[in-house]
């Protein structure tokens, strides 16, 4: 006899119940309906890419949290013993030749290399699909979730970032959830390694300093140190990162330092132009300038965003930024973008956390229709239909049994409406409706059944 096997699933993938994918559609098509209302598409790309067209986008780091997809067939037949001695990364690109997407920035550049002959510009998109990382999984982290992202590209105008601030602005309010939107520029960022004396250690110095939050700024020290800034660069570096002025502050003291440098004075005047801009558009949320802001993806080149839950205790639920040339490793050259993601797990964490899914969003099944016996049955299914046809979901139970079992059914589906209909109600051509979350049981006639949900 064959050994049963215990039913699992990958560590950092989850299964969904009903209830969760309620709560997962509202999530989906509140972000839908603000991206729609800004102008923009969706497009879907495949869940697998070429491995040449993520590798190297995502940084060192990023390369190794790449899922790689074993070729069909028999991938290593042509491996030889030199092969094997040259380390997981040098085989994996032997035998693996496509991988999951660890984004969706870098599909949608390929994409719009791809179909530019088809596209206008600027070209506005949203997409909504999983990613796949291979993190190591831990609360609010996962190795499949999905992203819903938000892109316009072929414009450098600063009102494109604008626009994400507003949008985020606008699906956090639909949500219920207080946010603090954090914005820099890499180009402060390129301006500040400069002034530390460090200019060829830009990607060093943002991979250190986006983990600030996580390992604090003595960490963030000791990693720059060990990769080669010294001790006087820092001394550049630190004030700014632990300066907590007002906007006009942090932009004044950010603009004295990076003064010498001229993709440096260049950020602080972009920065200075979007919080003008900002300041005119009725942003309810909160909006701040973060000078510790790095986003260590190597393909930023202008504004960095990123949203944190001010009520609950989780990573950024919402990130992105400009990047300049990112077609171009397709083919493309300079045709800028900009863009941002929401993080739907986070969101859908906090959510729950602070108990913000608005019950109507969440619900299934409003009505539940009694199964007494054939006439019964044949008595309810008009109504039935009734209900469907005016958007009220409903449900007849599918067997003949006790009403004791129907109820419970319908309580343990969270059914809050009960409807019986036994030989008495057909005569009378009457409903028995009760109400599963008060108690209150009241008599209807048929033809008014429908209207009492409306």
């Amino acid at each position: 006899m064959a050994q049963v096997q215990k039913p699992s699933i990958p560590k950092g993938t989850r299964d969904f119940s009903p209830e969760q994918m309620a709560g997962r559609n509202y999530i989906f098509d509140t972000i839908k309906s603000v991206f729609r209302q800004f102008g923009y598409k969706p497009i879907e790309t495949p869940s697998m890419e070429n491995l040449s067209t993520l590798l190297g986008k995502y940084g060192e780091e990023g390369d190794k949290l790449l899922f790689k997809v074993l070729n069909s067939g028999e991938a290593f037949a042509q491996i030889s013993s030199d092969d094997l001695q040259k380390g997981s990364n040098a085989l994996s690109l032997k035998v693996c030749e496509k991988g999951l997407r660890y984004d969706l920035t870098v599909p949608f550049a390929r994409y719009v290399v791809q179909h530019r002959n088809e596209i206008t510009f600027p070209f506005k998109r949203y997409q909504i699909q999983p990613v796949w990382r291979a993190d190591r999984p831990q609360k609010g982290r996962y190795r499949e979730f999905y992203q819903c992202d938000v892109d316009v590209i072929g414009s450098k105008s600063l009102l494109n970032e604008l626009e994400l601030v507003q949008i985020a602005d606008k699906v956090f309010n639909l949500f219920g959830i207080n946010v603090c939107i954090k914005i820099n520029n890499r180009k402060i960022l390129a301006g500040l390694a400069e002034a530390m004396g460090f200019p060829e250690k830009l990607v060093e110095i943002t991979i250190a300093m986006d983990k600030i939050d996580k390992i604090g700024i003595e960490a963030v020290k000791e990693e720059m140190l060990a990769g080669g800034v010294d001790g006087k660069g820092f001394s550049v570096l630190e004030p700014v990162l632990t300066f907590t002025g007002s906007t006009e502050e942090k932009l004044s003291l950010i603009s004295n330092v990076v003064k010498d440098s001229e993709i440096g004075r260049k950020g602080v005047e972009e920065l200075q132009t979007l919080f003008g801009l900002i300041e005119k558009a009725n942003i309810t949320q909160k909006v701040e300038v973060d000078l510790s802001l790095a986003r260590g993806l190597n393909y930023y080149t202008g504004a960095i965003f990123e949203v944190k839950a001010l009520d609950f205790a989780i990573g950024s639920i919402c990130g992105g930024g400009r990047y300049d040339n990112l077609t171009g490793i397709f083919g493309l050259p300079d045709v800028s973008g900009v863009g941002i993601s929401f993080g739907a797990d986070r969101i859908y964490d906090v959510l729950t956390g602070l108990d913000k899914f608005p019950k109507e969003a969440v619900g299934g099944t409003k009505v539940l229709l009694s199964n007494m016996d054939e006439s019964s049955v044949a008595y309810l299914l008009p109504l039935a239909n009734e209900f469907r046809a005016k958007g009220i979901s409903c449900e007849v139970y599918p067997d003949q049994s006790k009403l004791k079992k129907q109820f419970e059914y319908a309580e343990k589906n969270k059914i809050p409406f009960f409807i019986i209909a036994g030989e008495s109600e057909v005569q009378a051509k009457t409903i028995n409706l009760k109400n599963l979350e008060t108690g209150e049981q009241t008599t209807l006639p048929l033809s008014e059944a429908a209207g009492f949900f409306s």
